[in-house]
């Protein structure tokens, strides 16, 4: 068994993230396993080397111990980038020149109605995917988007044995989940092709300034370290789906998952950075101990 944990370092790490952290520690050491620190780190422009520090020493005092040497995903941009290109050749990426603002008003015409949020924001409405498909090389500081129809149909192609034929729809068996989804799924979690055309859409894989996205960059790097459970917050669920489907694209295992609840604040507001009162660090400072952060968490 090999479980990791990777935060990004652009703000102190809080009682949601100990909480995440000391169930995939605990589950690894456990089974006589693993436990992997991974530092996603793509954006470098919110990332800072003291933020890197502080979750080292944070951990560190918490108890947990990892492997070495740290991978950090800014030092991994030719593994992404061989992946893309893999994905342009088959021609399932396409060029897409739209900002936000341009997403939020294509999806909020009057005859759209209410813009669907996915698991990547706001469902993509396919404005740029008409553009031409793969040419002679994957170009550079654009933003890539997966033609999701596209993805489906070369999936259910090279990969039939997932699919279940149903009544006008197909849909395939995602991953397994040992933890339970926001509305206490468990199992075998199965998903149809209309929920990834109509509830997820063409995901962006490269954003023009980090050369990927997160989406991409934790398939590639879960794979590369041999991660075979993923232990994570509920929010992630969703997204989930768009990793296992780049996991059967690219030919890589897909782990196992367990996605677990959120530490909420007193108002019932899952944490976020900003909640520099929930810091891990701040309840360090104040004389806690480890068993006492154990302890705020539920464990």
């Amino acid at each position: 068994m090999r479980t990791r944990f990777a935060p990004s370092p652009t703000g102190p790490l809080h009682l949601g993230h100990a909480y995440s952290a000391l169930r995939a520690h605990d589950l690894a050491k456990d089974a006589g396993g693993t436990f992997v620190l991974r530092i996603e780190d793509i954006d470098q422009g919110r990332s800072r080397k003291e933020w890197e520090a502080l979750i080292h020493e944070d951990l560190c005092w918490l108890g947990l111990s990892w492997e070495t040497p740290v991978l950090r995903q800014s030092e991994r941009r030719d593994a992404y980038r061989a992946a893309l290109d893999s994905l342009w050749q088959r021609g399932l990426l396409y060029v897409c020149t739209c900002n936000r603002r341009d997403v939020l008003s294509a999806a909020s015409a009057p005859n759209e109605g209410e813009p669907l949020v996915g698991p990547d924001g706001i469902v993509y409405p396919g404005t740029c995917r008409s553009r031409p498909g793969a040419c002679a090389a994957l170009p550079d500081g654009v933003a890539l988007r997966l033609n999701m129809s596209s993805a489906l149909k070369e999936f259910g192609t090279e990969r039939p044995e997932p699919w279940e034929p149903t009544q006008g729809n197909g849909r395939f068996r995602a991953f397994q989940e040992t933890g339970s989804g926001p509305n206490g799924e468990t199992g075998i979690i199965h998903a149809s092709c209309g929920h990834f055309l109509n509830n997820i859409g063409d995901v962006v894989l490269a954003r023009r300034d980090f050369g990927t996205s997160y989406h991409l960059s934790v398939v590639v790097d879960d794979a590369f370290q041999d991660i075979t459970h993923v232990v994570r917050g509920e929010d992630l669920f969703d997204a989930t789906l768009i990793h296992v489907l780049l996991q059967h694209l690219l030919g890589l295992e897909a782990p196992t998952y367990l996605h677990h609840g959120l530490v909420r604040d007193e108002s019932g507001n899952r944490l976020a950075k900003r909640h520099d009162s929930m810091a891990i660090s701040s309840y360090r400072e104040a004389g806690a101990t480890p068993a006492d952060i154990r302890g705020l968490v539920g464990l």
